[in-house]
């Protein structure tokens, strides 16, 4: 091993070593054991690509360019795609129609009329003549307006089945075809707050859709039907996101444990547990921040965790005896899986990266918790880790904080080339679940209600400081960074407390009045409960901005936004940036055309990576290895 500076280590992850023959994993499906995906890629622009499975391994692309299967309904969007017999179905990004794929010759020809009408959460009915999904119609000075509608598969026509509330979702209906379920929640709830589930009549022309659970404090996730026809879905009336079944009485607990079997509702087709042919439960579960696949008998009430080399699952879909998930690992990358609930055997059908790091490479994430305003918060620890070298006697590493997006989110210890990159570097890295990140409860997600800007900052600072404390971090060289949410969490910890030395905000949030004032439907009124209402609360809004506090901000900053960002418009950057500018800080900021709420560009990633370490070599007063492209940082 060679002594060298933490910071100034090798490492065979290089930002293009990263992009290259990486793709980002959507939604799947399977039908008959063919397996079906939607993956971003960043070579492509970001372009989402329908894929699918032969029998033999082979893999094909089922929507060729310029079609990109995306939706943009709530912006964020999620699943949009759904296949049945010789047909798949998607949203075309560019102009919202959808369309279909024949899956013999590959046709596509479009099924929904031109307009500016947008689609998501598909789903074949029982019936075969019609998709039923949610619908957003974009309005001229108004909120757009979303609705539950039925798609004619023959002649197109999209036909309303429910509306009147501001938001739907997950539509489902009964094996016999005659009861359609869905979810709402209205202003000001998000959907981890408070959503009801419905019932309507499909057979009654005109009916109005029955109340089933739910309210403004019980959040509902994911009705499914049984193939008895029974009725189940999760609820955290029990203060944890647990599967309930409806019977003659209401409704009844089918497995009480103090874990997560849902997760929030960022987007469409966030699915967690199915029914397989044998009339149990496929599931999966987090505790701890680590998620579970297993099978529940709803007979009983018995959990029997599968044994799976992985800690996360996203988006299981069953059929059969098997289901198909994107899952992850500590040491290994996120992947597309097959999985046979009845022999618990697995295969992996495709993989988000082709990168092959070996294992000395790999830092392993150490879950931990520190104290915190009186609280345990949970987190992630990544020590620096490196095949070729190592830090002299007595060296602390430099340690990167990391406060995910939402905030209503998690991190998990899934691996993640970003974070090996910089681990990899000699960084040390802790992923902080702080108080507001779901998968710990009901009363942990609450924990950041009203206190946004406060809680979250706290949680972050303490883990950089107590890390610092036992020896794992260099109090003199704490950074944060963050995306989005994570941004605002970074740039308010820099405003409100004197620890870190540097920070990156990617699409990051600076001035609270104007996401209050100026960003999409679906969270409109999102801080409402994270901070309190708008402009009531104007002085809470103005406090806890950090736009306003420029004179408190004396560390280096580096900002990452793109152009196209609805979420989080360009201007929240551009405000703080100028600020520091004008006060004389050390002050970097690279905008990216073609980029929205998210980067997904190859050449977007590549920069990203490179500038930030080169900007905290620069600013911490060491030379990263590698070569890098020349970094504008104002006032240094």
């Amino acid at each position: 091993m060679q002594v060298a500076p933490y910071g100034t280590w090798p490492s065979p992850l290089t930002p293009d070593a990263i992009v290259a023959g990486s793709v980002r994993l959507g939604d799947a499906a399977i039908q008959s054991n063919t397996a079906y995906w939607t993956e971003g890629r960043p070579t492509e622009a970001g372009r989402m690509v329908l894929v699918r499975q032969f029998d033999n391994g082979a893999h094909e692309d089922l929507t060729p360019a310029p079609y990109s299967v995306r939706t943009r309904v709530h912006e964020y969007g999620g699943r949009c795609f759904a296949v049945a017999g010789e047909t798949a179905w998607f949203s075309n990004d560019a102009d919202g129609r959808v369309y279909s794929v024949n899956l013999l010759d590959l046709t596509i020809k479009p099924l929904t009329p031109e307009s500016n009408e947008r689609f998501a959460d598909l789903l074949v009915d029982v019936t075969g003549e019609r998709l039923i999904a949610v619908r957003e119609i974009p309005r001229d000075g108004e909120e757009p307006e979303n609705d539950l509608v039925s798609i004619g598969l023959s002649s197109g026509v999209v036909s309303r089945l429910a509306g009147g509330h501001d938001f739907y979702s997950t539509p489902r209906v009964n094996p016999a075809g005659d009861r359609l379920s869905f979810i709402t929640w209205d202003h000001p709830c998000m959907p981890w707050d408070g959503t009801r589930l419905w019932e309507l009549s499909l057979n009654d022309e005109g009916a109005e859709p029955q109340l089933v659970a739910g309210g403004d404090d019980v959040a509902i996730a994911q009705p499914e039907y049984g193939p008895d026809g029974r009725l189940y879905f999760v609820t955290d009336e029990s203060g944890w996101w647990n599967i309930f079944v409806r019977d003659d009485d209401g409704h009844r607990a089918v497995y009480v444990r103090e874990a997560e079997f849902a997760k929030p509702h960022w987007v469409f087709g966030m699915t967690t547990y199915g029914f397989l042919s044998n009339g149990q439960i496929g599931c999966m579960w987090a505790s701890e921040g680590v998620w579970t696949l297993g099978v529940l008998d709803p007979d009983d009430g018995q959990l029997s965790p599968l044994d799976l080399p992985f800690s996360s699952f996203d988006g299981l879909v069953l059929d059969g005896m098997r289901g198909i998930c994107v899952a992850g690992a500590a040491d290994k990358p996120g992947a597309v899986i097959r999985v046979d609930f009845g022999s618990g055997n697995f295969e992996v059908i495709r993989a988000s990266s082709s990168l092959e790091l070996e294992a000395e490479w790999i830092s392993t994430p150490e879950s931990m918790r520190f104290p915190s305003d009186g609280y345990s918060v949970h987190a992630f620890y990544y020590p620096p880790t490196s095949a070729t070298h190592c830090a002299g006697d007595g060296e602390a590493p430099p340690l990167i904080v990391i406060g995910h997006g939402g905030p209503t989110s998690s991190t998990s210890a899934v691996l993640d080339a970003r974070v090996q990159f910089w681990t990899t570097r000699g960084f040390a890295v802790v992923d902080v679940n702080y108080r507001g990140s779901t998968g710990f409860g009901r009363a942990y997600r609450d924990a950041l209600k009203a206190n946004w800007g406060v809680a979250d900052v706290s949680d972050c600072v303490n883990a950089a400081l107590h890390l610092a404390e036992v020896g794992k971090a260099d109090g003199e060289r704490l950074i944060i960074r963050g995306g989005s949410a994570g941004g605002f969490t970074a740039l308010a910890a820099l405003c409100f407390h004197n620890v870190f030395a540097a920070a990156a905000s990617y699409y990051g949030i600076s001035e609270l009045e104007a996401l209050a004032t100026d960003t999409h439907k679906f969270e409109s009124r999102y801080l409402d409960s994270l901070i309190g209402p708008y402009p009531e609360r104007k002085d809470l809004y103005v406090e806890r901005s950090p736009i306003n506090h420029i004179d408190k901000l004396s560390c280096p900053a580096i900002f990452f936004q793109g152009l196209e960002d609805k979420v989080v418009p360009p201007n929240q950057a551009e405000m703080m940036v100028d600020a520091l500018r004008d006060k004389g800080q050390p002050v970097a900021y690279l905008a990216f055309e073609g980029e929205q709420h998210g980067f997904r560009q190859a050449s977007t990633v590549k920069a990203t990576l490179s500038s930030e370490l080169n900007f905290y070599g620069k600013v911490l007063g060491f030379q990263p290895a590698g070569e890098f492209e020349p970094l504008a940082i104002d006032n240094l």
